[in-house]
């Protein structure tokens, strides 16, 4: 068969592949902390019909080889953990993380997970958890009767509160905000519900405070939304487009060149 018939469908794969990354960045245009994703590929094996080097003569060679390709394959869908856009929330609970790192929260059967989505609640225990319900890490527990339009978090994680009668009603430390960040944060495996787990790619989690040894700092009553710009995402889907189009006519071309050869005569 024409061998160009699945070189062409390879490549239509493939850019189902991509417009399934596009469609699904789009979709989350309006997800906090969500880092927009890029597909990668890559050409498959190539038959090789004559190599160069191959001795032409006594005293030549050939300088050039022939190889035939045999399509694309998708390679990786890499994450962009580039800087979203800031958005004020006049919320109390609220966090945005300016620079590299990760909130860490414990989920329900106990193991950890990093999320830059820092749209936190407090629960009934007064925990601030995430609107899952997974606690965030270190646990940050505010008090019975603490005034709510007194919280407050610094640019470094303090997080502080009033309690009447406590302290002449000065801000009172409840608890500290710890970001991490990985060697790779390329490697984190996305499960879902804005959260990320460590993999041997990414590497162990490296824990710092706020503004100290390469971590970002928090902003207050701000969340960062997501880093997916929808004029650069329309762009890619109607290259996507038009490439998955131009497979399709390799295609129908094959496809005539066998008809041609099969009406034949002699």
């Amino acid at each position: 068969m024409v061998r160009s018939l699945w070189t062409g469908a390879s490549g239509m794969i493939g850019q189902q592949a991509n417009i399934d990354t596009i469609s699904n960045n789009l979709a989350n245009v309006n997800t906090a902390g969500f880092k927009k994703m890029r597909a990668d590929f890559e050409d498959l094996l190539y038959q090789t019909v004559k190599t160069a080097g191959t001795p032409a003569t006594e005293d030549t060679v050939i300088p050039v080889g022939v190889q035939m390709g045999h399509g694309v394959k998708l390679a990786a869908t890499q994450r962009m953990f580039t800087q979203g856009a800031f958005q004020n929330t006049e919320n109390a609970t609220d966090m945005a993380i300016a620079g590299e790192g990760f909130f860490r929260v414990q989920m329900y059967d106990g193991s950890y997970a990093y999320t830059r989505n820092g749209a936190f609640e407090v629960d009934s225990d007064g925990r601030m958890v995430t609107a899952q319900g997974y606690w965030l890490l270190p646990d940050i527990i505010l008090p019975e009767n603490f005034l709510p339009d007194s919280l407050a978090v610094s640019q470094d994680g303090r997080v502080t509160v009033k309690v009447p009668g406590i302290n002449n009603n000065e801000p009172v430390q409840v608890g500290q905000v710890e970001l991490y960040r990985f060697p790779n944060p390329v490697g984190l495996n996305a499960v879902g519900e804005n959260l990320f787990k460590i993999t041997n790619a990414s590497g162990d989690p490296i824990a710092g405070q706020p503004g100290y040894d390469g971590m970002g700092t928090l902003r207050h009553k701000f969340l960062e939304m997501s880093n997916v710009s929808v004029v650069r995402e329309m762009v890619d889907l109607i290259v996507a487009q038009r490439a998955y189009e131009f497979n399709s006519r390799t295609i129908q071309t094959s496809d005539n060149m066998l008809g041609t050869a099969t009406t034949l005569k002699r």
